[in-house]
């Protein structure tokens, strides 16, 4: 078994609580089932939000998923001009047997053109 890491973004429409949790849950969810992975193959998740978010904690979408053994961090990305705006991001370190090349990293949306040359 290996540890490997895996990506995800999304962008949301608005920075509301209700919509962040949603969203942010689609995207653990994807990048779980993409990857065969269960909540028991999580080591930690590092989340990441664009400045203009401030509703919510993007782990609380974790917490309503039932993940609630796994560390997780979130921390503010950097404001960078003319950066794509409401977008969480995610780092997840997973126990898996998947080699590095077939780790499906998941940009749902709008999120897809941040990392077109690795989003499937």
């Amino acid at each position: 078994m290996a540890v490997r890491a895996v990506r995800g973004a999304v962008q949301l429409e608005r920075d509301d609580a209700g919509h962040m949790r949603d969203q942010v849950g689609e995207l653990l969810t994807v990048v779980l089932e993409r990857n065969g992975l269960t909540a028991d193959d999580l080591i930690s998740i590092w989340f990441t939000a664009t400045p203009d978010l401030h509703s919510d904690f993007p782990a609380a979408a974790a917490r309503d998923l039932g993940i609630v053994d796994v560390p997780l961090i979130c921390a503010q990305e950097l404001d960078i001009a003319g950066a794509m705006p409401r977008v969480v991001r995610l780092l997840a370190h997973v126990e898996t047997d998947l080699p590095k090349s077939a780790v499906a990293h998941v940009y749902l949306g709008a999120a897809a053109a941040l990392r077109k040359d690795i989003a499937q």
